[in-house]
């Protein structure tokens, strides 16, 4: 399974962007996979910020983020998004989407089975 991330860019503070990732390859299983959305700002770790079931009935969230961003995925289209609004110069990231196969969370980068390339999240102030 190959992901592209796509959607990040540079926007003032308390503005919105939406982020798009595609899954191309092996995916008839999409829709048995868990999606999610890990960011990385410079010097730090990869930290988890949502993440979706197969069906797309459960979501969760980084304290973080709570409230401010929303994912969400259309299985017939292979895509995740993560609509981000309210954003925040802390917000400034690259941010990766991810996948795990067979199971309803990815919140951890142990258990990612693929990665996509990032997009660049500037905010600000």
């Amino acid at each position: 399974v190959q992901l592209q991330a796509s959607g990040g860019g540079l926007v003032q503070a308390g503005g919105s962007l939406r982020l798009s990732c595609i899954a191309s390859g092996r995916t008839r299983t999409f829709r048995w996979n868990a999606m999610g959305w890990f960011r990385q700002a410079p010097g730090k770790e990869r930290d988890f910020v949502a993440d979706i079931d197969g069906s797309g009935a459960s979501t969760f969230y980084a304290d973080s983020v709570k409230g401010r961003f929303t994912i969400s995925r259309d299985n017939a289209k292979n895509t995740v998004y993560l609509q981000m609004n309210s954003l925040k110069p802390e917000d400034t990231a690259v941010y990766y989407c991810a996948a795990r196969t067979l199971y309803n969370s990815i919140r951890t980068t142990d258990v990612v089975d693929y990665w996509g390339q990032g997009t660049q999240v500037t905010v600000s102030s």
